[in-house]
């Protein structure tokens, strides 16, 4: 079994890490963007393209799934990806955990980049799986750059601005971002003051995972599996050092198999 991931940045360690959690065996294709990225500020075309070029690089490798571990190029570029790959080769995009986060009740902030706080494919979000739910969105200006660069101490100072505007009783945070998820702790520890009892962090790697392994179906376990390539815009290379100051980048690299 092979699985590809799709981002700009090591916004995919979540989703592949998860996939490593639950299939060992199973062989990752990361394809990540550092020659474009950020994609956030590009137009939504663009964004399309380069998500594009980095799945059409991971199909190289003949993965079984493509997985687009981003919810800025699922949101622009999810059609055209499954328009060119499927149905030879399944597509999952990455949906804000908007609603499971709502039905839990209580107070929920939705934190995500400043190109998708506001915009309508997030606003539709709310309207069909939080209507009547106490929802405030959270721009998160420079936290994905700071957690793609490793910065301790950008990534608090993010976070601390964005906790600021987080309303008092919050009881459920979404992270809108899969960079977000690889600073949970950071992000639980600068709201708790001011959470209700319980907070609820609502990420989307886990259940990408499991989507990405119901559309592939069963396999059997692969002998000698649990390989890990890394395409950085096309290229072979090492994942980026930044990675391993999360324990999902040391995850993926210390059970990867020989090649």
């Amino acid at each position: 079994m092979k699985i590809a991931l799709v981002d700009s940045g090591i916004g995919l360690l979540p989703a592949a890490a998860a996939l490593r959690r639950l299939r060992p065996d199973a062989d990752l294709v990361l394809s990540n963007d550092p020659d474009g990225m950020p994609w956030g500020p590009r137009t939504p075309e663009d964004i399309a393209e380069h998500a594009l070029a980095c799945a059409r690089a991971a199909a190289e490798h003949r993965p079984d799934a493509l997985v687009i571990a981003c919810n800025t190029a699922s949101v622009h570029g999810l059609a055209l990806l499954r328009a060119e790959l499927e149905p030879g080769l399944p597509v999952i995009g990455t949906v804000p955990a908007i609603k499971p986060a709502a039905a839990g009740g209580g107070r929920v902030a939705i934190w995500a980049t400043p190109a998708t706080t506001g915009s309508p494919y997030q606003r539709g979000l709310i309207a069909e799986f939080a209507a009547g739910a106490d929802v405030t969105e959270v721009a998160c200006p420079g936290l994905a750059d700071a957690v793609e660069r490793g910065d301790d101490t950008a990534i608090a100072a993010a976070v601390a601005d964005a906790a600021a505007r987080t309303p008092a009783g919050t009881s459920a945070i979404v992270l809108g971002c899969t960079h977000y998820e690889l600073v949970g702790g950071t992000i639980r520890a600068a709201v708790a003051p001011t959470a209700a009892d319980g907070l609820t962090l609502y990420g989307s790697a886990d259940a990408v995972a499991a989507q990405a392994l119901r559309r592939i179906g069963e396999h059997t376990a692969t002998p000698g599996g649990g390989r890990l390539t890394v395409l950085r815009s096309g290229r072979t290379e090492a994942l980026p050092s930044a990675a391993a100051h999360y324990p999902e980048g040391r995850l993926l690299t210390a059970t990867a198999a020989s090649a």
